[in-house]
């Protein structure tokens, strides 16, 4: 870890055991957080990391503190700047490159819920309307036994879209938020 780094963590003298502990607890805590929703423990520790530092880090200073390859927090932080969690910075007179965490957490939730979560609500609401599509038009030529049971799926389908509807408008609304916008429309994306 570099001079510099390491003043700028720890400041002259080894780091209080109080706040050893807190931010073991934190990079332990967001590492578990990152993956509950389908991301690397490394990304939440790596986020954890840069977001508990006063100083931008390098990735050398990252490997030492996480103790884990160069090359897997190098992915990681390129997937992470992807997501606008973490950007590059420059540091005067530093060869390396250095990182910092977004602290705008409005601003990460938007980033994270327009990509990935709009896209897969999206995907399955889509999914839903083709098979309501299918069930409507098939239906006249099926038995009675079959088109009760195609009833109960209409149903069921469309109770689970009416849910989706709704995370959809949340997301929307909480885009809003984040931009400082107020939410527009029903959120309904046809």
């Amino acid at each position: 870890m570099s001079d510099e780094s390491r003043l700028a963590r720890n400041g002259s003298h080894s780091i209080n055991s109080d706040l050893q502990a807190v931010q073991d607890s934190m990079l332990d805590g967001l590492g578990q957080l990152s993956n509950y929703f389908g991301f690397s423990k490394i990304m939440g520790q790596l986020y954890g990391a840069l977001l508990l530092s006063a100083h931008p880090l390098s990735l050398d200073d990252l490997v030492e503190l996480l103790d884990i390859s160069k090359a897997s927090v190098s992915m990681n932080l390129r997937t992470l700047e992807h997501m606008g969690m973490v950007r590059q910075v420059y540091v005067r007179g530093g060869r390396r490159k250095f990182y910092e965490a977004e602290t705008d957490f409005w601003q990460i939730i938007a980033n994270i819920l327009s990509g990935r979560e709009m896209r897969d609500l999206d995907r399955a609401l889509n999914v839903m309307n083709v098979n309501l599509e299918r069930l409507s038009a098939a239906m006249p030529n099926m038995s009675e036994e079959d088109r009760q049971r195609a009833q109960l799926y209409i149903e069921r389908i469309t109770q689970m879209q009416a849910l989706f509807q709704f995370a959809q408008q949340m997301i929307v609304a909480i885009l809003g938020q984040a931009s400082g916008a107020p939410p527009s429309g029903s959120g309904k994306i046809d």
